[in-house]
Formats: C-alpha cells, sequence, structure tokens
C-alpha cells in the first residue's frame, strides 16, 4: 500500500489495459497525421524507418546507458565500448532522416558512455556542447567518487537552427548585489531576498530528480525530470514544433512537449512504461504545471516555493 501522499505512478498492464490500448503499432509506413502526438508502442529499429521524413525539429534521445540494467522484464546488457558505439550509430542513423535540415539532437548518457556518444553525434552532425547536470541523487562508494553527474550531448544537423536563449534563462540568488546610482543592476528586490535571471550556461545544478511525492513520478528506474525536459525543448523546439522520442520510456520528453505547446512522437517497447506515458498525459490535461519553472523562467532549486511566499504577503 502507498502512502498518502504517494504519487508514483506504477500501473500494471493489466491495470492500465485502457491506456495500453490508445497506444499506436506501426507496421508498414506511417504519415504524419497517424503518428503525430502518439505513443507508439515498438522497437525504435523497426519504427523509424517507417515513420514520414523531414518532419522532426528536434529529437531527445535517452537511450539505455552502458550499464546492466533491468526495465521491468526487458534487460539491458553491458557491452565493449566497439558493440556500444555500433549500437547508437545503428539507432542514431535510424532517426536522422525523421529531422528537419534544421533540426537539432539531444542526446543523454552517463559518464562512461559519454565518449562514445560524442564520437558518434561528431561523425554525423555539428556537435555543438556538452551539458553537465547535477543529478542530486546517488549511492556513496568507499573506493571511488560518488557518481551524481550525467551528461547530455548538444549537436545539430547543419549550421542553420534554432535556438532560444532567453525561453531557458534560470533565476538565480543574488549574493553580491551590485548597483548603479543605488539602483539595482540587473537584479530585483523581493520581499523573500535579491534574484537575478542568468544566461543558460552547460551546467545544471538546479534539476531535481523526481520521487514519489512528486506528480510527475513513475517506478522507471532512469526517469528524466520535466524540468530537464523542459529546457531542451524551450531552447530548440518552436512552438508549434514536434519533439521525436525513440526511447519514451515513462514519458516525460512527450508530456513536457505537450505541456508546452509542442507536438511529439514518442516510441516505446515496453507496455507498461506506455501505460504510465498515457497516465502522465491525461494527468497534464489537468495540471499542465512543471516543477521549478515559472513566469517564463527556470528557479533555482528551493527558491521558487519561497518566493511566491512572499509575494503573497
Amino acid at each position: 500500500m502507498k502512502a498518502p501522499k504517494n504519487k508514483t505512478i506504477d500501473l500494471s498492464v493489466e491495470e492500465g489495459a485502457d491506456y495500453l490500448a490508445r497506444c499506436l503499432r506501426v507496421e508498414a509506413p506511417a504519415g504524419l497525421d497517424e503518428v503525430l502526438d502518439r505513443t507508439i508502442l515498438g522497437d525504435c529499429l523497426t519504427v523509424l524507418p517507417l515513420l514520414p521524413g523531414g518532419f522532426a525539429d528536434l529529437l531527445i534521445a535517452d537511450p539505455p546507458y552502458n550499464l546492466d540494467k533491468d526495465f521491468h522484464g526487458s534487460r539491458f546488457a553491458r557491452m565493449d565500448d566497439a558493440a556500444y558505439e555500433a549500437y547508437t550509430a545503428q539507432w542514431l542513423d535510424a532517426a536522422l532522416p525523421c529531422l528537419k535540415p534544421n533540426g537539432s539532437v539531444y542526446v543523454c548518457c552517463d559518464w562512461r558512455s559519454s565518449a562514445v556518444i560524442g564520437r558518434v553525434l561528431d561523425a554525423r552532425l555539428h556537435v555543438r556542447n556538452r551539458i553537465t547536470w547535477q543529478r542530486e541523487k546517488g549511492r556513496g562508494a568507499k573506493r571511488n567518487w560518488k557518481n551524481a553527474m550525467e551528461d547530455i550531448w548538444f549537436a545539430t544537423v547543419s549550421e542553420d537552427y534554432s535556438f532560444d536563449a532567453d525561453a531557458v534563462r534560470q533565476r538565480r540568488r543574488v549574493l553580491a548585489p551590485y548597483r548603479d546610482k543605488g539602483q539595482p543592476k540587473d537584479w530585483q528586490e523581493t520581499k523573500d531576498g535579491r534574484f537575478r535571471d542568468t544566461a543558460p550556461s552547460n551546467f545544471w545544478d538546479d534539476i531535481s530528480v523526481p520521487y514519489w511525492s512528486m506528480p510527475e513520478n513513475t517506478a522507471h528506474p532512469t526517469q528524466k525530470p520535466e524540468k530537464l525536459m523542459a529546457k531542451l525543448i524551450l531552447a530548440s523546439c518552436p512552438k508549434g514544433g514536434t519533439v521525436l522520442d525513440p526511447f519514451l520510456g515513462s514519458g516525460s520528453s512527450a508530456v513536457t512537449a505537450k505541456k508546452l505547446g509542442r507536438h511529439f512522437v514518442g516510441i516505446e517497447q515496453n507496455p507498461r512504461y506506455c501505460v504510465w506515458c498515457e497516465k502522465r498525459l491525461e494527468l497534464a490535461e489537468r495540471n499542465p504545471g512543471i516543477q521549478g519553472y515559472a513566469d517564463g523562467v527556470f528557479w533555482e532549486r528551493n527558491t521558487f516555493a519561497l518566493q511566491k511566499r512572499a509575494e503573497s504577503e
């Protein structure tokens, strides 16, 4: 039995049969109108070649990291670097024809697989940056450093690409305020402190990994936060554009795209995860908010609630 405040989504396939029935199975070449805003049940290597060409503005991929990992009955076995590089090239080559000529790509990875991912992207695309984000959680180790960081590689199809830096500014506390003629310079004074909207960098320390009391939380072992997905989508997918995710998991990219006024096409081979995604898409109809993102900015961790409370006093 769950605690009353435990919001974790953990439906079985049987419990979520109605949600699974909403998912699409693609077995022949499909038009965009058939797949847009749909959760596709299937293996991305089989499905991607059946999707229309050049429809996606943004590819977000969170493939299995090169680790031994159980995904609720589907196990990924760690490979040597050469085999993992070949696997990465295989799914990426299948996905790239779906992108527009000015499309962008983000690929999630850990420190072990980061070098492999970077090589594969660099051989095919224009690599722009490598984001590192703080996972906040992680097991300690007696003979090594605690692993609390992950990478996201950013690349583009061409030199012509979309990037909206203003849409992903972060609101941070000001510790050493600067004044010009006695007035705040590039920061604002509030009842609860001083804040500045800063330009986005490639190090993110404001992400909270979903936990049991958050409505977005599922039992997926490697779920990405909606706040993280929101940064990628707002920066690199125009409003009304389309996000393609070939490793949809429990649906963070699709749900966030929907909340932000973008379309999505998501592919996931695990029926249980498809159920969770459809459940979250339904919940997004009633709750379009994204934890840590409000007023058009991303709030530094643990500051948004304080600010809203100060404004109400």
